[in-house]
C-alpha cells in the first residue's frame, strides 16, 4: 500500500466531514458566482459524510438497446457492437436514428417505490436519478426543452417519480446532468457510412427537421434540438471506417468542456436547464459528468444558483454538487468525484467515486455471461473508499423497461444481508482511523483506474471508527491467523474483539502488531469485519 499514512484524529474527520461555516448564514442569493466566493461560503454538509453509500439509477432511453454504454453516439460508427446491432434491429441510421429508440422506449414496469425500498435496504442512504445523459433528452417536465420524458419515451416526469420515491423513504435525494456534452457526443449522428452500399449517404441527424414529424409520433419536435446541430460534422469525402474512426476520435471524440464555438446558445439553453431542474425538485445533490466545470462562467453560474436556491430552502446551502479533476482550490467549493477510481491514501475532504456492477447503461451481454461485479467486490470496494474519508455511488442498471434482471437481484441480496450487520457498524457514521489500512495489493489510483487494480486478499485490512469504537475489515475471510502491523500495543491496547455478526475472537497484541484468529468462512460469508474496543485506539473515546 502507499508508504504515506494521513493522520486524521476523530475532530479533525468531523471538521472536514461536516458543520456550519459562518458565511452560511449568508441570505439568499448572495453567493456570487465565483471560485472564492463560493468556497469561502461553502461546508460539506454532515448528512453527506454520514450517508457513505448512494445508489444510482443511471437509466433512460439508451438502456432500449441492451447494448450498454453509449448506445446513441457508437451505432452511429459503422463496425462497433451497437452500430451492427441497430442495422439489424432498427435499420440503417441514415433511415431509422436514435429519435426511433427513443420511440419505442416505455418503462412501462418502472415502479420507482419498490425500486428505492430496495436501494434503501441495501444499505443507501442517498439515491441518485439521471436527469439528463449525452443523448439531450430531459428525463423531467423541462420548461426549456421539448424533448423531454413527459412528451416522448414513457411520458412520464421521471425525475418527479423518482423524487416523490426516495422522499417517502427518509432519502437524500440526487440529480446527475450529463448534457453539457451533447453538443460534441452527437457529431456521429450527422456522418455516414464511408464504406459499402450506403456510402456517403447522410445519417438522420443531418437531414431531419420538424418538418418531418408530421403525422408521426414526434410531431411538433424539432430534431435538431435533440441532436444539437452539425457543430462540427464529419466533412466530405473519407472513405474507409478507419479514417472515419480516427477523424471522430480526434475531433468530436474528446472529452470538451467548452462552449460550443458555433452553437454557443446550446450552453445558454444548458444553464436554463439546469436551473429549472433545480428548482423543480430541489436536489440535496447534483453531479455533473465534467471536469471542473462546464462551460467556464455558465458552470460558476449553475453552481451559485444551486447554492442560493438551498440557502433559501435550509436557510444554509446544505447540498452537494460534484465534478471531476478539481484542482485543491475548487474543492473548496465542490466535492471531487473520481470516476470508477481509488484514491491513495485518507483524503482530507470528503469525496465521492462512482462506479457500476456493469456498464453504465444495461447491456444483456453482462446477464447472459454472468459478468457483473459480484456483490462481494462491492462491499470491498466500498470499504477501501469509506476508510479514505469517501463515498461510493453505486449505479444498478436498469432494462429500458425499468426493471433489474435476476443475476442483479441476486448482488443486491448479497449487499443486502452484509450490510444489514455491517452498515450501522462499520459504514453510516463512521469516520476514518489514524490510517485507512494496510495490505499488499496495489492500487492505480485516479479516474478510470479500477480495471488496474489488483485482487484484493485477506491480508488487506481497512479500518474505520464510529462510538469509540474501531473497525478492522479483512476484505477477503482468511483461512489463517491475520496479523495487523497497524496496530502494536503502541496504538493503543485492544481489550476485545469481536466478530460482527459473530461472537469474541481470539487475538494477541505484542509491539509488532496484533494478531486475530477467525472462525472458518460460514455459507454466504463475505468480507468479515472485526470490532476492537479498549483504550486509545480511537481519539477521544
Amino acid at each position: 500500500m502507499a508508504s504515506r499514512r494521513t493522520m486524521l484524529s476523530g475532530s479533525a474527520a468531523a471538521l472536514a466531514l461536516g458543520g456550519i461555516s459562518k458565511a452560511q448564514g449568508r441570505k439568499a442569493g448572495t453567493l456570487k458566482a465565483d471560485w472564492n466566493t463560493l468556497a469561502d461560503g461553502y461546508r460539506v454538509p454532515a448528512w453527506f459524510g454520514d450517508a457513505r453509500f448512494g445508489i444510482w439509477a443511471h437509466w433512460g432511453p439508451q438502456c432500449q438497446p441492451e447494448r450498454g454504454d453509449w448506445y446513441g453516439r457508437s451505432m452511429y460508427i459503422p463496425g462497433t457492437p451497437a452500430y451492427k446491432h441497430h442495422v439489424k434491429t432498427y435499420g440503417h441510421p441514415a433511415d431509422h436514428g436514435f429519435i426511433d429508440v427513443i420511440g419505442q422506449w416505455r418503462g412501462e414496469h418502472w415502479d420507482p417505490d419498490f425500486l428505492v425500498r430496495r436501494y434503501k435496504a441495501a444499505g443507501a442512504r442517498y439515491f441518485m436519478a439521471m436527469a439528463c445523459h449525452h443523448d439531450n433528452l430531459d428525463l423531467f417536465a423541462s420548461d426549456h426543452h421539448a424533448w423531454n420524458s413527459t412528451r416522448v419515451g414513457p411520458k412520464r416526469d421521471l425525475i418527479a417519480g423518482w423524487e416523490k420515491a426516495a422522499r417517502s423513504q427518509g432519502l437524500k435525494f440526487g440529480v446527475s446532468n450529463h448534457a453539457s456534452h451533447a453538443w460534441h457526443w452527437w457529431q456521429t449522428a450527422y456522418g455516414y457510412d464511408a464504406e459499402g452500399p450506403r456510402a456517403g449517404q447522410r445519417y438522420d441527424a443531418w437531414k431531419l427537421r420538424s418538418k418531418d414529424g408530421q403525422g408521426t409520433w414526434w410531431q411538433g419536435l424539432d430534431p435538431q434540438a435533440l441532436y444539437t446541430g452539425p457543430n462540427m460534422a464529419p466533412p466530405d469525402g473519407i472513405t474507409t471506417e478507419a479514417a472515419m474512426g480516427k477523424w471522430h476520435d480526434a475531433n468530436d471524440g474528446q472529452w470538451l468542456e467548452n462552449i460550443p464555438p458555433t452553437n454557443p446558445a446550446f450552453a445558454a439553453r444548458w444553464l436554463a436547464r439546469q436551473k429549472n431542474l433545480v428548482e423543480r425538485y430541489r436536489p440535496d445533490m447534483v453531479y455533473f459528468d465534467d471536469y471542473s466545470l462546464p462551460f467556464g462562467q455558465y458552470g460558476l453560474d449553475a453552481l451559485a444558483h444551486y447554492y442560493n436556491q438551498a440557502t433559501a430552502w435550509h436557510g444554509a446551502p446544505d447540498v452537494v454538487l460534484t465534478a471531476k479533476r478539481l484542482s485543491d482550490d475548487q474543492q473548496r467549493a465542490v466535492v471531487e468525484d473520481v470516476e470508477r477510481g481509488f484514491a491513495a491514501d485518507i483524503r482530507p475532504r470528503p469525496w465521492q467515486t462512482c462506479t457500476c456492477i456493469g456498464d453504465w447503461h444495461y447491456n444483456r451481454d453482462r446477464f447472459e455471461q454472468k459478468s457483473y461485479v459480484p456483490a462481494h467486490q462491492v462491499i470491498q470496494r466500498l470499504l477501501d473508499v469509506v476508510s479514505k474519508n469517501g463515498n461510493l455511488l453505486l449505479s444498478i442498471p436498469l432494462r429500458g423497461d425499468g426493471t433489474y434482471d435476476g443475476e442483479e437481484d441476486k448482488i443486491l441480496d448479497g449487499i443486502t444481508a452484509w450490510m444489514a450487520v455491517h452498515g450501522d457498524a462499520m459504514i453510516h457514521g463512521s469516520r476514518p482511523w489514524r490510517r485507512y489500512g494496510e495490505g499488499p495489493t496495489k492500487l492505480d489510483t485516479g479516474l478510470m483506474a479500477e480495471d488496474k487494480a489488483g485482487a484484493f486478499t485477506a491480508q488487506d485490512i481497512r479500518f474505520t471508527t464510529k462510538g469509540g469504537a474501531l473497525f478492522a475489515a479483512m476484505l477477503v475471510w482468511p483461512d489463517a491467523p491475520v496479523r495487523i502491523a497497524s496496530l502494536p500495543r503502541a496504538q493503543g491496547q485492544v481489550v476485545s474483539a469481536r466478530l460482527l455478526g459473530g461472537g469474541a475472537v481470539p487475538f494477541r497484541q505484542d509491539d509488532d502488531g496484533l494478531t486475530v484468529t477467525l472462525p472458518p468462512r460460514p455459507t454466504g460469508g463475505i468480507v468479515p469485519v472485526v470490532q476492537l474496543d479498549g483504550p486509545g485506539l480511537v481519539r477521544g473515546a
